[in-house]
C-alpha cells in the first residue's frame, strides 16, 4: 500500500512516455500479487498501471518504480547499475540500502514501518518529491 501511496507524492519527468505506468517487483511474489490485484490495469491519469514480476537481474526492463525485496537485495549494486540514470524510483526493504543509493528504503522502528528517503538518489533519477513526502521520511 505504501508503494502505491508514494506515487501521489512523486513526479516523473515528462520524457517518461508510453501508455503504461510500470511498477516492477523483483524477489517477492506476495508483493507482486498484491500490487497486481489492487492496481494492475487501473488508470493513473492517462496511463494504465502495469505490474511486472522480474525473476532475475537479466529480466529487469524499463519501469517507473522497481521494488527490490530483501531476498534480492544481495544483487542491489548490480540492479542499481542496470537502472543507470533512468527515472526509476528504486524502493528497497533492507537496512543500509538507503545509504547505498536506494531512493526509498523501508525500515522498522519501534515495531512501526518507516521509510528513508535518499535525496541524492532521487535527484540523480530526475524525480521530484513533494515536501509532504519528505516531511514523513527519514532523510538521508
Amino acid at each position: 500500500m505504501m508503494i502505491y501511496n508514494f506515487i501521489k507524492y512523486i513526479q516523473w519527468p515528462e520524457a517518461n512516455g508510453g501508455e503504461a505506468f510500470v511498477i516492477g517487483v523483483i524477489g517477492d511474489d506476495e508483493v507482486y500479487t498484491t500490487l497486481n490485484s489492487w492496481y494492475g490495469g487501473k488508470l493513473r491519469g492517462n496511463k494504465k498501471f502495469t505490474v511486472k514480476k522480474f525473476n532475475s537481474l537479466a529480466d529487469i526492463s524499463s519501469c517507473e518504480i522497481l521494488y527490490v525485496a530483501k531476498g534480492s537485495s544481495r544483487e542491489f549494486d548490480a540492479i542499481k547499475s542496470k537502472l543507470g540514470s533512468s527515472s526509476t524510483l528504486l524502493i528497497t526493504d533492507k537496512a543500509g540500502l538507503g545509504e547505498r543509493g536506494s531512493g526509498i528504503n523501508f525500515r522498522t522502528i519501534n515495531d512501526k514501518l518507516a521509510f528513508e528517503l535518499n535525496q541524492k538518489a532521487i535527484e540523480a533519477s530526475r524525480l521530484k518529491v513533494s515536501g509532504q513526502l519528505s516531511s514523513m521520511a527519514i532523510l538521508i
